[in-house]
């Protein structure tokens, strides 16, 4: 019987996709699950796998194609037989077999695999740190800091490399993701009249926090007690008095959300993504701690969700972790307002007459002065800034 494999439906914010590599060439079996090939969205990359177990007789779209939800891209006969002349049955569960051990192609994440594919490495020569000896993104990324590997990679570049003396150069498209990020801050530059508004946060109070209750914290929750927790609980504290910073505009009308996906910047192998925090208010200190850590795990192995991706009210973006002093961070449309963490760095303050050290963080709150006043967003930082100096007001809600 001859099945179709399709492109599964992808969201009404997607409309088209990018096949990236075939795992699988004409004449393979494959089992039933076993990824086919990587498919490229602007907002995540999926795993495509086989409906049903057999014999790849038909390969419809080639690597680098473009695709629609629910496109047909190849043909599997699940009474076929393979090149060696194996019939499907027969040779599909070594195929299982191999998927359930860990084999190399199924071993590697559409993250890692992305990354060996675009640098013309063999996964044979990268030694993985992972469980079971699986390949990481971190493991990749160090096998390209060699000075063996930088070589290799020039060497097996596509026909765009151009080689002259010692100074090569090497034509590489951006990812669907990369285009479809510079097309947003585009449009976030060119339809909205953006300024950004700035403070700084005496850290001190939260750090002492996470000292004193730290270890007790992990213990009871299985997570870090993290920074990130307090800007959320601080940010929708700051949303719930100044509702127009979690608004967004519509045509000629201003939507007023009365809920809070804050939507948080995380750093992946293909870019910077921002999974959403759904009903943040109603979440815990160790349940947005435990979704923190889950995004930034599934991000660098390409398994965030285009429902995750996909909303949000207001966002926070951390340049801090990278060592960023200050910046001013650029919408997410539609969204009308973005707050931007940087690092902690200890300064003599003055406090009660006295001068005295405190770790202090700049904090940048860009905002869409179409609908944000400036009175708005100053006082929506300076709540922000008065919850993280205070804790307590985030338990007593004042």
């Amino acid at each position: 019987m001859i099945v179709e494999v399709k492109i599964p439906v992808l969201s009404e914010s997607v409309s088209e996709a990018t096949l990236l590599k075939w795992q699988k060439k004409v004449g393979d079996v494959v089992a039933r699950d076993e990824n086919l090939i990587d498919v490229e969205t602007d907002k995540v990359v999926l795993e495509l796998p086989a409906p049903q177990a057999g014999v790849l007789t038909k390969i419809i779209k080639d690597d680098g194609q473009s695709v629609t939800s629910d496109e047909v891209i190849a043909l599997i006969d699940t009474e076929g037989k393979e090149a060696t002349g194996k019939t499907a049955s027969m040779a599909i569960s070594a195929a299982e077999k191999n998927i359930a051990a860990g084999s190399e192609g199924a071993a590697l994440s559409p993250a890692v695999r992305k990354l060996v594919a675009e640098h013309h490495l063999n996964p044979a020569e990268i030694k993985g740190s992972g469980l079971n000896g699986r390949i990481t993104k971190e493991d990749v990324l160090a096998h390209l800091e060699k000075p063996a590997a930088i070589p290799a990679a020039v060497m097996a570049a596509p026909p765009a490399q151009s080689m002259q003396g010692s100074r090569p150069e090497q034509r590489v498209p951006m990812t669907r993701l990369r285009v479809r990020v510079a097309e947003r801050l585009v449009q976030a530059q060119q339809t909205a009249a953006i300024l950004t508004t700035f403070n700084e946060a005496n850290m001190q109070p939260v750090m002492d926090i996470r000292t004193r209750y730290k270890d007790k914290f992990e213990k009871e929750h299985g997570v870090k007690l993290g920074f990130m927790s307090f800007f959320v609980k601080a940010a929708v504290a700051a949303l719930r008095k100044y509702p127009i910073v979690n608004a967004s505009i519509d045509g000629g009308d201003i939507i007023y959300h009365g809920y809070y996906d804050i939507g948080i910047a995380v750093s992946s192998p293909r870019g910077l993504v921002v999974p959403i925090l759904r009903d943040a208010d109603q979440l815990s200190i160790a349940e947005i701690e435990k979704k923190i850590v889950d995004f930034g795990t599934r991000a660098k192995d390409g398994k965030l969700t285009i429902e995750e991706l996909t909303g949000g009210t207001f966002s926070i973006s951390n340049g801090g972790v990278f060592g960023s002093m200050m910046s001013t961070p650029i919408l997410n449309p539609p969204q009308s307002a973005i707050l931007g963490m940087h690092k902690s760095i200890e300064r003599p303050v003055a406090e009660n007459g006295q001068v005295v050290i405190r770790p202090m963080m700049y904090l940048a709150l860009s905002y869409d002065h179409r609908i944000i006043d400036g009175r708005d967003a100053v006082l929506s930082l300076v709540a922000m800034k008065e919850a993280l100096e205070d804790p307590a007001r985030l338990l007593l809600q004042i």
